[in-house]
């Protein structure tokens, strides 16, 4: 579903993300881990063409992105870090003008567009009132209401449990891993915790290339008995 080949970008002197590759499937939930500043969100940028790679390729569903951007955001749910929305609008009226950008001309298919969304992501409370007084989870949950909206067949998340408490993250994830059965989605995260709970393999991008590509359990053996961050720490030692 997603194929990422030799991608490379670069901004002055620095190469940030530096020939990475690898593929995602439906049913797979990637983890997509490493420091900050090692390349991750440039990368997850290019995939969903808002960032044009300096060299390589990345396709969703065989679509290339360079050639035809607008038909791979079609297939793509895409939550950017800290989740941008217009705060003057309300939950509702947001998710209809994504759901109006998104192809849903007729009210009927807006509304129920928007019902299921606003359903799945349990923001029924708080529909009614405007993004800037929501507190920072539930603008969380807004962001990612917009990228389930049109039932892409890949997600591409940066940091989607950011901000939550302990209970919405726990929501957040077997809304996730439910939801991957169809999907194939690529998880960008910072709590490790959250890659043996819900992640089928894990990518570790350490300045800008790829150092690590497997399971968890294959992560955990690496290093018998450690946890999962030493791990981490071992593998992403030349970013400290």
């Amino acid at each position: 579903m997603i194929e990422v080949k030799g991608l490379v970008k670069t901004y002055g002197p620095k190469r940030a993300v530096d020939g990475v590759s690898f593929a995602v499937k439906r049913g797979d939930i990637l983890g997509f881990l490493g420091p900050n500043g090692a390349g991750k969100s440039t990368t997850m940028k290019m995939i969903t063409g808002f960032l044009r790679p300096d060299a390589g390729t990345a396709t969703v569903d065989g679509i290339d992105v360079t050639a035809d951007p607008v038909a791979v955001k079609r297939k793509l749910g895409y939550l950017p870090e800290s989740a941008p929305a217009y705060p003057e609008m309300t939950v509702e009226e947001f998710l209809a003008f994504i759901a109006e950008v998104r192809g849903f001309r007729a009210h009927d298919a807006r509304r129920a567009a928007v019902d299921r969304a606003i359903g799945l992501t349990h923001l029924a409370p708080v529909r009614a009132q405007t993004i800037e007084t929501l507190s920072k989870g539930f603008k969380q949950r807004v962001g990612f209401a917009q990228a389930l909206l049109h039932d892409p067949p890949a997600l591409v998340l940066d940091e989607p449990t950011d901000g939550l408490d302990p209970n919405q993250k726990n929501e957040v994830r077997s809304l996730i891993k439910n939801m991957a059965v169809e999907k194939a989605v690529i998880l960008s995260t910072h709590i490790l915790e959250e890659v043996d709970a819900i992640c089928t393999r894990v990518i570790i991008i350490s300045q800008g290339k790829v150092v690590a590509d497997e399971t968890p359990a294959q992560l955990h053996a690496r290093k018998p008995g450690a946890r999962l961050d030493e791990v981490f720490r071992a593998l992403t030692a030349s970013d400290v």
